[in-house]
């Protein structure tokens, strides 16, 4: 008995090989990942979900793949969610596994699956950004997020060490309710440590787009529009506007 399960995990795992094998023939990675479908348990869709993990040498092939995992995964509803889960715990891009994670709960299960996954990514330095820039993005955009778990949440990421992690938490705020972003986003481009001008032209940006009022702070920004963004923006009226 204890051998033929130690054989049925073997057999698991090498078709869990086959199916994330970049370098194999597209129809020898379906039949492997159509097989995974095919056996449905927690192990078998985890090992679906590895698919996304891996970058196969051509880039349509890898569209196709990535997107069939996600039909599937989306098709087999609440019984992958405890993988996927387990999945996105270690995974080092978030994309395609949040595209599943939105369409197989509601929201009141997303959030502390979403929440974890902030907390496991607290602000400063990692050596892959992806796993974050992603989650940030995702969230910016999922409809049933509010104004105040947004901004709650991307805010802390304004003074990320990584300059594409700043700038995903600057366009995710952009468009939200223009007081409750007002002081992130001067505070962050006041950041005497804040030294890219991408970053400071993109908080001028949304400070204009937003309409954002500056309150007390309008001498303290318009001290901060240099170059490009000094000749197309000024300040009227507490507002930065387009010239």
């Amino acid at each position: 008995m204890v051998f033929g399960l130690f054989s049925k995990e073997k057999s698991l795992q090498r078709l869990i090989e086959k199916a994330t094998n970049k370098l194999a023939q597209q129809p020898d990675r379906w039949g492997a990942l159509e097989r995974l479908r095919d056996e449905g348990t927690d192990d078998a869709l985890f090992g679906l979900c590895k698919r996304f993990g891996v970058t196969s040498m051509k880039g349509v092939e890898d569209e196709q793949e990535k997107n069939w995992v996600v039909d599937t995964l989306v098709a087999k509803d609440a019984v992958a969610l405890a993988p996927l889960i387990r999945y996105m715990k270690t995974a080092e891009q978030l994309a395609f596994p949040l595209r599943v994670l939105e369409q197989i709960t509601t929201r009141d299960k997303a959030m502390p699956v979403i929440d974890e996954l902030f907390a496991s990514e607290p602000p400063g330095y990692v050596r892959m950004p992806d796993r974050r820039i992603d989650l940030l993005r995702w969230f910016a955009e999922w409809k049933p997020a509010t104004d105040d778990e947004v901004i709650a949440r991307l805010t802390p990421y304004l003074t990320d060490f990584d300059e594409n992690v700043r700038f995903a938490s600057i366009d995710g705020l952009n468009g939200r309710d223009a007081e409750k972003i007002a002081k992130p986003l001067i505070d962050a481009l006041l950041r005497p440590e804040e030294e890219s001008g991408r970053i400071r032209r993109t908080i001028i940006e949304v400070l204009a787009k937003s309409k954002v009022p500056l309150g007390d702070r309008a001498d303290l920004v318009a001290g901060r529009m240099q170059g490009q963004a000094a000749d197309e923006y000024k300040i009227v009226d507490g507002h930065v506007v387009k010239r």
